[in-house]
């Protein structure tokens, strides 16, 4: 008797086109390695769409040209980055040194800045340094709505690190300056209004770390660190709020000009001499004035709350036309600082390795005694950290109470433990994942703070975020871990940065069926730049860098209807990822000078895929693309197997020969539903034919799914595309047939309830019973009549009994099922554990000779069940590719 091996086909629907035979040539091949089309990715050197561009020294491609932006292909320079940003979009730039100037002339909008973002982490700290040739670091020059945050600055000679000039909401945030001596660390000029200088460290230069020129209006410098000065000149409306100033006997916040309106609040003046252990007074203390307003400035400004260091022995404040050295009489003589202290701030510098910073100590008068209400006053400090209560202190400020003055709060202990729990986002995408590490402030507190960087693994820079609940979506199906670092400083001291114990979770890929696409055929070249066959124990490579436009690193697995013709000797066909070491798993078993399909998924892993030929002769090898699974496209919906269809029953009879009858699903699958999968057995056929399943509504197609001969029962899984819950079923033969469909669940909607994902994992051999593979409970050797053995899926978190549902364990497992050395006829059926076997088959096969077949077969409790159905023993085989998983819960 001739064998016959069945496979399921993918039918999708795409213009009423249907199935395309696997064994005949498509027409015209596409591109080697890539399906026609549907939309085109970034071409080299463009940027990348979506809300990130990625700027990396150490992965950008070289040529710099091929760069876009993306995680895969980042720009080498901000300055790249920043040619293209868009409104909207963060440029992320990853640790390194970058030596360039900056020019930013591209604007956001007042709903969607441009943002670049230095991502200082436990990856490193990134710094930016003029070239020795001089200029400007950052320009932003006739711009608005832009952020630049966390950069550590650096310039030469006498060019100032950031220049902003005639901008307007503009905001610099957490930079890291130190200027040349004499130089201006930021300089804000021109036209500008609404410009922020935030939650900065300026370094000594004998100039003013913040410099706010002529023509400015409605700046704001809050939450600053100055080892110097900041100046205001002819700046009306300048908010000047929580920074801390150590000036050492030179002048603090100093506003000249006519510069009325200006908003003195929350700042730490300390101007005293601070080269001994303790602040004295300094040798001209005339030099030393903590604030200073011209007389043209004072009218409608303000001052108060503020705290300064009367050690220097200059004035606290000279008001217009008098210096004040004593507070009451600043208070007596202006009606200004009714909240302001004089005292000791008792400051602790701290030496970061790159960004340095000065602390409180507890007992300092700055604590929970700060104006929350001051323009610019945040809840997150200079070092990311939450406004917090410390409780053996007073609150005497207003809002909460206990907001610090100055630019650094004393920050609430952490409580919790270091166990980390990553899990799939309930409502989210298939691929979004959150990272909860559980972990509270110990004292009351404003909100979430502190700093933390969650590395998943895998990816190559860690993302940064504010707070111990983070969420990101990754870019794979599988396993997905995450390792959190945190830090109490903004990671500005490398031996602090604490790793946390990382968690997995596993997330699952959803189905994008395509028009069947020839991508490989060793007979006439496609794929393979050859038409010869693939020789014995030897592969074939088939590159495959897009599908649809969507590139292959977005690709978890592609689905191929594998087809081995004109082999010269028994063997088999392994499928298998490019840059993988070859599995033990067998695709497609072949008999000399049979022609042979199979349906294969395998995982896309490197952008190729490799057939491996393992045999003496040698074999020609087929492939149509039948679809792929991506972070997009139709869940799954299991079913318990119902009948919907058996011409047996009724009045009807059997297909005649030539006929086609429609199936109307609609009463057991939603009217969303895309794609529904039917367990399709033929009985009593009086003549050798082909079934044909496809969409109702569409063509005959030229592809068949099931191939019988007289006489025989025969069995196969089907999955067609579905129009308004119809399909069509043809019989392709000069005699009759009777069939039998039975649904065993569809593709749609998470909405109506297709919420189950795919998992690649595999090819790997998880049960034979030649060898005792996944048999823990049973002797080695053929399964005997009528008789079962059982196996449990493995999944990617190497764990079998699967009891807990934080596992994410396969809810149904897709498998190459084969069944070799049988002794008589039979089939072969594959059913969950523990439930009642069904009647339909999986594989049939015949005395003596090798038969496989890929199945969806539910879970339970972890495990599957293989049963013989013959009056003979027969050894069984099965090869993993993957398996599905229930919806985040």
């Amino acid at each position: 008797m001739r064998r016959r091996l069945w496979s399921i086909v993918v039918v999708p629907l795409v213009g009423g086109v249907g199935l395309v035979a696997p064994t005949t040539p498509a027409g015209a091949a596409p591109a080697a390695g890539q399906a026609p089309a549907a939309g085109q990715a970034p071409a080299a050197g463009q940027a990348a769409a979506g809300s990130e561009l990625y700027v990396s020294r150490t992965y950008c491609p070289y040529p710099a040209s091929a760069a876009d932006g993306t995680v895969d292909r980042p720009y080498c320079t901000v300055s790249a980055a920043a040619a293209v940003a868009q409104p909207g979009q963060t440029v992320l730039v990853q640790a390194g040194s970058y030596v360039e100037n900056v020019a930013i002339t591209r604007s956001g909008t007042s709903g969607a800045p441009i943002t670049f973002r230095a991502v200082n982490g436990p990856q490193g700290f990134v710094t930016l340094s003029a070239p020795a040739s001089g200029g400007s670091a950052f320009s932003l020059s006739g711009v608005h709505d832009v952020t630049v945050e966390g950069f550590s600055v650096r310039t030469s000679g006498s060019a100032e690190p950031v220049l902003i000039d005639g901008s307007t909401r503009v905001t610099v945030d957490e930079l890291t300056i130190r200027p040349p001596a004499g130089v201006v660390g930021v300089h804000v000029t021109g036209a500008s209004s609404d410009v922020t200088v935030s939650r900065g460290w300026f370094g000594a230069s004998g100039a003013p770390g913040v410099a706010v020129g002529a023509g400015v209006t409605g700046a704001v410098v809050t939450g600053n660190q100055f080892r110097g000065g900041l100046t205001v000149t002819d700046a009306p409306g300048t908010a000047i709020t929580g920074n801390t100033l150590v000036t050492g006997c030179a002048s603090g916040i100093t506003v000249t000009g006519a510069s009325p309106g200006v908003d003195i609040r929350n700042n730490i003046v300390q101007a005293a001499d601070l080269s001994g252990s303790v602040p004295a007074a300094c040798d001209d203390p005339t030099a030393a004035t903590a604030i200073a307003l011209s007389a043209a400035s004072v009218g409608q400004s303000v001052a108060d709350y503020n705290l300064i260091d009367p050690a220097s022995g200059g004035a606290l404040y000279a008001w217009g036309e008098t210096s004040h050295t004593e507070l009451a009489a600043f208070r007596a003589a202006t009606g200004q600082g009714a909240h302001d202290i004089a005292a000791d701030p008792k400051l602790k510098p701290q030496q970061g390795t790159e960004r340095p910073w000065i602390d409180l100590d507890r007992t300092s008068p700055a604590v929970d005694s700060a104006d929350a209400g001051a323009v610019g006053s945040g809840p997150l400090d200079l070092l990311g950290n939450s406004r917090a209560d410390v409780p053996e202190v007073p609150n005497t400020g207003t809002g909460s109470g206990y907001r610090d003055r100055g630019a650094v709060e004393i920050a609430s202990p952490w409580t919790g433990g270091d166990t980390v729990t990553v899990s799939r986002k309930v409502g989210g995408g298939p691929y979004d994942i959150v990272t909860r590490l559980p972990w509270t402030g110990s004292w009351p507190v404003e909100t979430t703070g502190g700093t933390f960087g969650y590395h998943l693994t895998g990816d190559r820079f860690v993302q940064v975020a504010g707070g111990p609940v983070h969420e990101q979506t990754v870019r794979r199906a599988g396993q997905a871990c995450v390792r959190v670092y945190a830090s109490g400083n903004g990671y500005r001291v490398i031996p602090e940065f604490n790793p946390v114990r990382g968690g997995c979770t596993v997330v699952g890929a959803r189905y994008n069926p395509v028009t069947p696409t020839r991508l490989l055929d060793t007979r006439s070249g496609i794929g393979a730049g050859t038409s010869v066959p693939v020789g014995p124990n030897s592969e074939v490579l088939l590159p495959v860098s897009s599908i649809g436009g969507v590139p292959a690193a977005s690709i978890d697995a592609v689905v191929l209807n594998v087809t081995a013709t004109q082999p010269t000797t028994a063997g088999f066909l392994t499928v298998y990822p490019d840059g993988t070491t070859v599995p033990s798993a067998s695709s497609v078993n072949y008999v000399a000078n049979e022609t042979v399909p199979n349906l294969v998924t395998v995982p896309l892993t490197s952008g190729g895929i490799r057939f491996r030929n393992s045999s003496s002769g040698t074999v020609h090898v087929i492939a149509d693309l039948q679809g792929w699974y991506g972070a997009n496209g139709s869940g799954f919906k299991p079913l318990t197997p119902v009948r919907v269809a058996d011409s047996r029953e009724g009045t009807t009879g059997p297909y005649l020969p030539d006929t086609s009858r429609q199936i109307d699903l609609s009463s057991k699958i939603p009217i969303d539903a895309t794609a529904a999968i039917l367990n399709v057995t033929v009985t009593a056929p009086t003549a050798a034919g082909v079934l044909k399943v496809y969409p109702g509504g569409s063509l005959v197609p030229v592809a068949s799914n099931l191939n019988f001969v007289a006489g025989q029962t025969i069995p196969n899984l089907v999955m067609v595309p579905v129009v308004n819950g119809k399909v069509n079923i043809y019989n392709q033969s000069s005699g009759t047939v009777h069939v039998i469909a039975d649904l065993a669940g569809w593709f749609g909607s998470t909405a109506s309830g297709a919420d189950q994902t795919y998992v690649p994992y595999g090819p790997r051999r998880v049960a034979d019973t030649r060898d005792g593979t996944g048999l823990s409970y049973r002797p080695v050797g053929p399964v005997a009549p009528n008789s079962s053995i059982g196996f449990n899926p493995e999944n990617v978190q190497l764990n079998r009994s699967c009891a807990s549902a934080v596992l994410q364990c396969p809810t149904a497992v897709v498998v190459n099922l084969t069944v070799t050395g049988p002794t008589t006829a039979g089939v072969l059926i594959g059913y969950p554990y523990s439930k009642p076997r069904p009647t339909a088959s999986n594989v049939n096969f015949v005395a003596g000779e090798t038969a496989s077949n890929m199945a969806v077969i539910g879970v339970e409790l972890g495990a599957v069940t293989l049963y013989n159905a013959s009056s003979g023993s027969t050894d069984v085989i099965a090869d993993q590719a993957g398996y599905f998983i229930a919806a985040a819960s």
